[in-house]
C-alpha cells in the first residue's frame, strides 16, 4: 500500500493560520455571488492561528481581468470572527480573496504591557521591540517618521513608553514585514448593474400589435405602443423571437400538427429562406425600424429584451450549411423535437464542430447586442447543456457586463437552481402556481435565505405566453390586481404577458393554456378596452418606484397576521432607508383583521425605533399603531391590496 509521508519539513512550511467558513460563497466557491454595482459586499470569515499571537486580516478584491488587488482591513468581531466590505462600481466579474498575517509588533507590544500590569521588569523586552523597528520596510512617509522618532525617544530616555504608543502600532501595523502572510484561494463574485435587481417586465408578440385586424404587426406599430407602455411604468418591453419562421412543419392555430394556408406559425420555430438568428423576419421591418425601435425605447426610459432560444426550424439556412451540427435519421431526414414541438430542430451541441456550433449562437447575441439589445431571455434550457451556458454566460458577461441574461425556464427545482448558479441574473419561479398563503411563505422564504439568496434573482411572471394559470381564468378583476400585486411586492422583479391588463383569461378547458393562442394566429386587440386594469398597474408601478423597499427581493419578512385569507409583510431598504408593509388578500371575501407589528423596527437618524404609524402609499392616510398592531380592513373588489410606509 502505498502512502504519502509527510515530512517534518514540510509539515513546518505550511500555513501558520486556517481560514474557514467564508461568507458570502456558494459551493465552496465553485460558482460566483452576485450582487449589484454600488451595493456594499461584505465578506465574513474565521480567521485563527495557535497561541496567543496578535493577528491582522484584510479582504481583498479586484475585477477578474485586472492584476492589482484592491486591499480593505478586516475587523475582529470576538471569537475569531471578521468582517470586511467593498463597494464594487462597475459590472462585471470580479474575485476576492482574505490575508492573514501575525502582526509581530502588536504582539510584542500586548505581551508587554501584560508584564507591567503585573510589576515585572520590560526592560529587555524594550530593547527586543526596538530591534522589531527595524523590520519596517517601505512604510509610508507619514509612518517611517513617526517610527524614526518613537524610536530616537526610547534611545535618549530607555524609557519603553514610546515603543508603546498608539501612533507606532498604527505604524508598524501597516509597514512591518509579514513572513506567515497566507492567502486564501480566490473566491468568483458577479457584480451586475441595477436592472438585474429592480425591473418591471411586459411582455408582447410583436406581430399582433397591429391595429389592423389580422394584418402583421411590424416593429413601427410597436413603436407605436412604446409611450402607452411606459405610461403604465414599465422599463422592460420584452419581445417573443422576431426571426424568420419555418414553413416545413408550421404548427397551425391552437397548435394544429398541421398549418392551414396564412397561418404564421410559431416564432419559436425559428429560421427560413430569409436568414436565421440574426435576421428579422421580413414582415416586421428593416434592421432600420428595429434601430427606431431602440432609440425609442430609450426615449421613454425602457430598455429591449429578446427572446433567444437555441433551436431552429427545419428551415434554417444552418441545416444546409452546417449539417454536422445536426442529428439526422436512417433515411436522411432532420431529427424533430417530440409531440407538440415538431416544428422545431434540436442542433446536436456535441457534434464534431460543437465549437462552431456553440460560437454561432454566440455570434448571434453580439449580433442583437450591437443593434442595442441589453437584455435576454434564455429559452427551453433543456436543448442545451449545462457546459454550453457556462460558456456562453462568461464569454457574454467578459465581452459585455452590462447585459442581462435570464433564465426562462420552469423545470426541475434544482435544475433551475443550477442554471441561477451558472451566472443568469434572473430566473423563472413556480410563482405562478403558489397560490395559498403558506405556499408562497415557503416557497419565497425558500429563495431569500442563505445560500439561495446570494445566487437565485426571482422574476416573478403572473401569465406568460403559455401560461394562464387556473385563478385567472375566471376573469375577476380582484384575481387580476392580487397577482399582480403579490409579484410586484414581493419581488424586485416581475413581469407580465400582454392581454393580462385586459384581463385576458379564456383558456382551454381543464389546462391553463390560453385558447387558440397567439403563438399561432395573429391576434389584434384594444388596448384600452372597458374593464381594463391600466390605472392599477400604473399605480402599483410607481409606488414601487418610490419605495426602495420594494426595489429588491432579499431582505423579505412574512407577518403573522391572524386572518389566513390574506398574506402580510415586511420588506426594507437601507440606503435611502425605507420600509413598506404589504397586505394582500388571496380570497375575494371583505375582511377585517387584527395586523400585529410589534417587533416592526424602522431606521430613523440611524437609530431603530419601533414603527407608530402606518401611512397609505395610495392615499396618504396614516394609521396609528397601538397595542402593537392595527387593524384594518380589506376589500378585495376594491383593492386587494393595503402597501404602506412604515413610520417611527
Amino acid at each position: 500500500m502505498n502512502k504519502t509521508i509527510q515530512t517534518v519539513e514540510s509539515a513546518a512550511a505550511g500555513s501558520a493560520f486556517l481560514i474557514e467558513d467564508v461568507y458570502p460563497l456558494i459551493d465552496g466557491g465553485r460558482f460566483a455571488v452576485k450582487r449589484i454595482t454600488g451595493d456594499r459586499v461584505e465578506v465574513w470569515a474565521d480567521v485563527y492561528r495557535d497561541g496567543e499571537a496578535v493577528i491582522g486580516a484584510a479582504l481583498l478584491w479586484r475585477r477578474e481581468q485586472d492584476r492589482e488587488w484592491h486591499r480593505e482591513p478586516m475587523t475582529h468581531h470576538g471569537n475569531d470572527r471578521w468582517s470586511g466590505a467593498f463597494v464594487p462600481a462597475e459590472a462585471g466579474p470580479y474575485v476576492y480573496a482574505i490575508e492573514a498575517w501575525t502582526d509581530e509588533f502588536a504582539t510584542w507590544s500586548h505581551g508587554v504591557a501584560r508584564k507591567q500590569r503585573c510589576g515585572a521588569d520590560v526592560t529587555l523586552d524594550a530593547i527586543e521591540g526596538a530591534g522589531l523597528l527595524t523590520k519596517a520596510h517601505g512604510a509610508p512617509q507619514d509612518a517611517a517618521a513617526v517610527i524614526i522618532r518613537q524610536c530616537e525617544d526610547y534611545l535618549q530616555s530607555g524609557d519603553v513608553s514610546p515603543l508603546l504608543a498608539t501612533e507606532l502600532g498604527a505604524a508598524m501595523a501597516e509597514s512591518q514585514s509579514r513572513p506567515d502572510l497566507t492567502r486564501s484561494p480566490s473566491f468568483p463574485l458577479i457584480i451586475d448593474r441595477d436592472k438585474a435587481r429592480f425591473g418591471a417586465w411586459y411582455q408582447m408578440m410583436p406581430r399582433g400589435q397591429s391595429r389592423m385586424p389580422g394584418q402583421h404587426g411590424t416593429l413601427r406599430d410597436c413603436i407605436a405602443r412604446v409611450p402607452g407602455i411606459a405610461a403604465m411604468g414599465f422599463d422592460v418591453l420584452y419581445f417573443t423571437p422576431i426571426h424568420p419562421i419555418g414553413n416545413t412543419r408550421r404548427k397551425g392555430r391552437s397548435n394544429a400538427p398541421v398549418a392551414s394556408e396564412g397561418d404564421p406559425g410559431s416564432p419559436y420555430a425559428i429560421g427560413a429562406a430569409e436568414g436565421g438568428h440574426d435576421a428579422l423576419h421580413p414582415e416586421l421591418g428593416t434592421i432600420e425600424d428595429f434601430r427606431a425601435l431602440v432609440a425609442t425605447c430609450l426615449e421613454y426610459g425602457l430598455e429591449l429584451a429578446l427572446d433567444f432560444a437555441v433551436q431552429c426550424s427545419p428551415d434554417h439556412p444552418w441545416l444546409t450549411q452546417h449539417p454536422e451540427w445536426f442529428k439526422w435519421r436512417p433515411d436522411r431526414s432532420v431529427r424533430t423535437a417530440d409531440g407538440p414541438y415538431s416544428d422545431i430542430v434540436i442542433p446536436d451541441f456535441n457534434s464534431v464542430d460543437r465549437a462552431g456550433l456553440w460560437n454561432a449562437f454566440r455570434d448571434a447575441m453580439l449580433f442583437w447586442i450591437d443593434h442595442g439589445v441589453t437584455i435576454f431571455a434564455i429559452d427551453n434550457h433543456d436543448t442545451a447543456p449545462l457546459p454550453f451556458w457556462e460558456w456562453l454566460i462568461r464569454d457574454i458577461r467578459r465581452r459585455h457586463p452590462e447585459v442581462i441574461l435570464f433564465s426562462k425556464t420552469f423545470a426541475r427545482p434544482k435544475l433551475m437552481k443550477g442554471l441561477a448558479k451558472l451566472g443568469f441574473a434572473q430566473s423563472f419561479t413556480y410563482f405562478p402556481w403558489r397560490t395559498s398563503r403558506w405556499e408562497l411563505e415557503q416557497y419565497l422564504g425558500e429563495l431569500t435565505r442563505y445560500p439561495e439568496r446570494d445566487f437565485y434573482r426571482p422574476n416573478l411572471f403572473v401569465n406568460t405566453a403559455d401560461v394562464l394559470p387556473y385563478h385567472l381564468q375566471g376573469g375577476e378583476a380582484w384575481a387580476f390586481k392580487s397577482r399582480l400585486a403579490l409579484a410586484a411586492t414581493l419581488s424586485g422583479n416581475y413581469g407580465i404577458y400582454s392581454g393580462f391588463e385586459l384581463l385576458e383569461h379564456e383558456a382551454i378547458p381543464g389546462r391553463e393554456e390560453h385558447v387558440d393562442s397567439e403563438k399561432y394566429r395573429i391576434k389584434q386587440r384594444d388596448w384600452d378596452r372597458p374593464g381594463n386594469i391600466k390605472p392599477y398597474i400604473t399605480a402599483l408601478n410607481r409606488i414601487r418606484n418610490e419605495n426602495a423597499a420594494l426595489q429588491q427581493t432579499a431582505n423579505l419578512r412574512f407577518l403573522d397576521g391572524e386572518d389566513g385569507g390574506t398574506i402580510a409583510f415586511v420588506k426594507e431598504s437601507a440606503e435611502p432607508a425605507n420600509t413598506a408593509i404589504v397586505v394582500i388578500a388571496l380570497s375575494r371575501h371583505v375582511r377585517e383583521f387584527w395586523l400585529p407589528l410589534g417587533d416592526v423596527t424602522v431606521d430613523a437618524g440611524r437609530r431603530r425605533h419601533h414603527v407608530t404609524a402606518l401611512e397609505n402609499l395610495l392615499t396618504g392616510e396614516q394609521s396609528r399603531v397601538e397595542w402593537g398592531g392595527v387593524r384594518l380592513r380589506i376589500d378585495p373588489d376594491h383593492d386587494p391590496a393595503l402597501l404602506f410606509r412604515g413610520l417611527a
